[in-house]
């Protein structure tokens, strides 16, 4: 998979690929991850990617025309089968979509700043639209952060067991049930005993018991469907 990333903070979503998994899954060729810097693609001497709305109001916003360059220049290169525009508005982030997007070879991810960027871009070059929450940052470098983590865990080779992704929470629209380790008895706090019957039939019916309790506790909403 190759993840292309634009961005006018390059800088600041450098350090979550240079650490931890999403290291690991690079340095082992699972993942390739390229930071494009927007203002490489500006034609003035002060490298402007942005400018007063119009029709008045309060924000600037990201210009058309960087962004198509820098667009066209990467197509040009390579097919991709999705360009994500990272934005409060868009469709919120589910593992769902994660999943879907674990199985594509190329993306492109924009990250929005200032109040947004000029209509026309999500127009003709955005293919989808995602947000990670109902609020707003200061732009969507986090959010790709983000998006990037969701995405990249899911490609197989990259954790070390291959199921564990599969048993995390929301992938079968339930919460993930408890978990424990050593020791075993904590300050009189103790592992169900399930847990060590060697029953394996019995502790996942026991996990699948505790994950719809745990669901509908928390999220029942995720039990609607």
């Amino acid at each position: 998979m190759r993840i292309d990333i634009i961005t006018v903070l390059p800088e600041l979503l450098k350090s979550p690929f240079e650490a931890s998994i999403l290291k690991r899954a690079i340095e082992a060729g699972l993942v390739e991850v390229y930071f494009h810097n927007l203002r490489d693609y500006t034609t003035d001497n002060y490298k402007t990617v942005d400018d007063y709305q119009f029709g008045g109001g309060a924000g600037m916003v990201m210009m058309v025309e960087p962004i198509d360059k820098c667009i066209t220049k990467l197509k040009s290169e390579r097919q991709y089968e999705e360009v994500i525009y990272m934005t409060p508005d868009g469709e919120t982030l589910t593992q769902g979509i994660a999943n879907q997007l674990s199985l594509k070879e190329n993306i492109i991810i924009l990250c929005g700043h200032y109040k947004g960027v000029d209509q026309r871009v999500r127009d003709h070059f955005i293919t989808k639209e995602i947000s990670i929450g109902d609020y707003v940052l200061s732009g969507g470098e986090l959010g790709a952060a983000v998006l990037c983590d969701a995405v990249i865990r899911l490609i197989p080779g990259v954790l070390g067991n291959e199921t564990s992704a599969l048993t995390d929470s929301f992938q079968d629209n339930l919460l993930a049930p408890p978990i424990y380790t050593r020791p075993r008895n904590y300050k009189g706090w103790r592992v169900p005993e399930v847990l060590f019957s060697g029953n394996f039939p019995e502790i996942e019916k026991w996990r699948e018991e505790k994950a719809y309790e745990h669901t509908k506790k928390r999220r029942p909403d995720l039990l609607k469907d």
